[in-house]
């Protein structure tokens, strides 16, 4: 797959305690929900962390959206989208009558998500300036509302996972991808990472219901709630 481009931009991982995370993160006072500390957002100063050169290896993007089962047609939401690494992956599986709802809440990383894709010819990612309170999608829409490495940031995760909810159609599916807090060896910072019993306690309390934890990948959990109860699993990948 192509590189993605991004703007020139100096910037530095933070090492804390020998882990890893995204660097040049909005500093604020901790907040915490439902016990879990709600981690600092990863500003575009640090977007080169999005495309580093180990992320293939590390999160398996394909892998990861082979389980998803994506088909042609399908209105689907990459909230949390940064540059696009995974809006244009989304992008080629529900093709041209297909659409990617690409959102994030700097416009710098929907500028440079926008040149990503017209560099690479695609026309089907819509990219979406959402809010720390609305994510700005289209009501009962969406087949599949995915977040990368993106819920544990969401400033407000009530008024966040409610807007997420009505967005989706009634058989729709919200999946987080996190890091495993389960896991010390995984070599992120603490409030980066989530447990499956964490993302159930916040989800569930907002209305999703818990469909399956995919446990394949290297670092993370791919952990997939229903908008509903009645909807059949997806098989998880040999």
């Amino acid at each position: 797959m192509p590189r993605l481009r991004l703007a020139a931009i100096a910037f530095g991982l933070l090492l804390a305690t020998g882990t890893t995370a995204p660097a040049q993160e909005v500093a604020h006072a901790p907040k915490v929900y439902m016990g879990r500390e709600i981690a600092d957002v990863m500003t575009f100063h640090g977007a080169d962390w999005l495309i580093r050169d180990t992320r293939e290896a590390e999160e398996q993007p394909e892998r990861m959206l082979d389980a998803l089962k994506l088909k042609p047609g399908m209105t689907v939401a990459d909230v949390g989208a940064g540059v696009g690494y995974t809006s244009i992956r989304m992008a080629k599986r529900v093709g041209e009558k297909g659409t990617v709802l690409a959102t994030d809440v700097q416009p710098e990383m929907l500028r440079m998500l926008g040149e990503n894709a017209r560099d690479l010819g695609i026309k089907n990612i819509k990219p979406v300036r959402c809010t720390p309170t609305d994510p700005k999608l289209p009501e009962a829409a969406v087949d599949l509302i995915l977040m990368v490495d993106v819920y544990h940031e969401c400033s407000q995760p009530t008024a966040t996972l409610k807007g997420l909810r009505k967005a989706l159609k009634p058989d729709g599916r919200l999946v987080l991808v996190e890091f495993r807090a389960e896991d010390p060896e995984v070599p992120i910072k603490p409030e980066h990472k989530m447990s499956v019993a964490q993302a159930r306690k916040e989800l569930e309390a907002n209305g999703f219901v818990f469909k399956e934890s995919l446990e394949f990948l290297p670092w993370q959990h791919v952990i997939i709630f229903n908008k509903k109860a009645d909807v059949p699993a997806i098989e998880t990948p040999k």
